[in-house]
């Protein structure tokens, strides 16, 4: 993994990207080569804009989610449907700039050769995926509760391979048994780092008292190049979440992240203010299609109106477009929203699904009660029960709650104490380390989520 701006990203993909980014740049140098008869050296503007675009579409295609590799139909449709609609861009720039139009042959060439190429870099990415031997080995020092999610995740990770688990005291295991490495007596653990070739270890001890844990082992493995990580960092970096089981606080206080200031939030409130500008420009025709579409389904109102928790715990008026029966909770008890809920009306079916019903919450964004990308507000009946249930919950409440979020691109439509839990590992990872580039990283993904139908009921 490495840190960009503050967010992990897997340097298998940062390497996936650079090898794209050059095949589509290529891609478009052929194409005006041919179109110029070999001039193409003269215009590296255009095939640098181009390839950043593509890339864009591509990643709001889902082509970066690294466990879309295990598809390779889904993988090869999207490559197709990225293409159409990069050749699409294209030629409507042809139509505003003409020192960009490349003729329908060059556009063939472009089209020809970045799917190709794109094609050849991702099978190649494919086959390296699965050799294990290029994956960092990891062993863990902990078989308890703590260890549970690790191992879960563990499972289905493409970053790294866990070797196995060291059990350093007489408990319980909460990890498969044959996970459970073997230590005779006086096997040291750079014995076990050289036999199981180890590149990291992570210490998953909650009880680290009266030598629970081998501090001079630790050391004399550190001393050969083993890295040494804490699980809550090692989780952290490695899922993008912020695991609840072994949250301290002497973590959240001495590590980094959770950094806020003037400076971060003026930036952050002047891209609120300018996307929620573009967007509402954009969005607007269809707003007003949607509205007496509903009306003419149900009838009014048309806006729904409802209270939701926002920054320290302050409770505003949140905007959707109605998307349910008016009766919906008719006792007045809410309730979570579930899969095919019979209280959705038809346009409500097709408007969640596509997310359009969430718009009209750009006018909170503009009130500055809400961001544009953010934790997911709750309703304070829930937020109520969850502060109770869930540890560590009202720290989503001290920064906005957003439009979209890192929760809602990479899980489920929550509607579950489990999904909330779930949900607020990555809403925390979020709130620990969030800036400009991590925002723009989710309003991208939030456009395959919209493309694709994903977390919506």
């Amino acid at each position: 993994m490495v840190c960009l701006f503050g967010h992990y990203v897997s340097a298998r993909l940062v390497l996936l990207i650079v090898m794209e980014a050059l095949v589509l740049m290529l891609s478009a140098y052929a194409g005006f080569s041919f179109h110029y008869s070999g001039v193409a050296a003269a215009v590296p503007s255009q095939a640098t804009v181009f390839a950043l675009g593509m890339l864009v579409v591509m990643n709001s295609m889902g082509l970066y989610e690294l466990d879309l590799w295990k598809d390779v139909h889904s993988v090869l449709v999207r490559l197709v449907a990225t293409v159409v609609v990069g050749l699409g861009i294209m030629v409507l720039a042809t139509q505003l700039v003409s020192s960009v139009n490349l003729g329908l042959k060059g556009l063939a060439i472009m089209a020809v050769v970045a799917l190709t190429g794109s094609g050849l870099v991702r099978f190649g990415f494919y086959r390296w995926d699965r050799l294990s031997a290029f994956k960092p080995r990891v062993l863990v020092l902990g078989t308890g509760s703590r260890v549970m999610r690790l191992a879960e995740f563990a499972q289905r990770n493409h970053s790294h391979v866990v070797v196995g688990y060291v059990a350093l005291q007489s408990s319980a295991h909460y990890v498969p048994l044959p996970s459970v490495l073997p230590r005779v007596a006086g096997d040291s653990l750079l014995s076990m780092v050289e036999r199981y070739g180890i590149n990291q270890i992570v210490i998953a001890v909650r009880d680290r008292r009266e030598g629970g844990l081998p501090v001079q082992e630790l050391l004399e493995c550190r001393l050969q190049g083993v890295k040494v990580t804490e699980l809550p960092t090692f989780f952290e970096r490695e899922y993008r979440q912020v695991l609840l089981e072994s949250l301290n606080p002497s973590w959240m206080v001495l590590g980094e992240g959770f950094r806020q200031g003037g400076f971060r939030t003026a930036v952050k409130r002047l891209f609120d203010v300018t996307a929620s500008v573009v967007v509402l420009v954009l969005t607007f025709p269809l707003i007003l299609v949607t509205a007496a579409c509903i009306y003419l389904e149900s009838g009014g109102p048309v806006l729904y109106r409802q209270q939701r928790v926002g920054q320290g715990g302050r409770v505003f008026t949140i905007y959707k477009l109605r998307s349910m029966k008016n009766d919906a909770e008719r006792d007045g008890t809410p309730c979570w929203a579930k899969a095919d809920d019979a209280r959705t009306t038809r346009v409500g079916r097709v408007i969640r699904k596509l997310h359009i019903d969430e718009l009209p919450q750009i006018l909170n964004v503009l009130k500055g009660e809400m961001s544009f990308v953010g934790p997911r507000p709750e309703r304070p009946f829930f937020v109520d029960q969850l502060v109770k249930q869930i540890p560590y919950y009202a720290l989503c409440h001290s920064v906005k709650p957003g439009i979209t979020g890192w929760a809602q691109v990479r899980y489920p439509y929550g509607a579950s104490l489990d999904d909330a839990i779930e949900k607020l590992q990555y809403d925390l990872y979020y709130v620990k380390n969030h800036t400009l580039f991590l925002d723009l990283v989710i309003l991208i993904a939030t456009l395959e989520v919209v493309l694709w139908g994903r977390g919506a009921r």
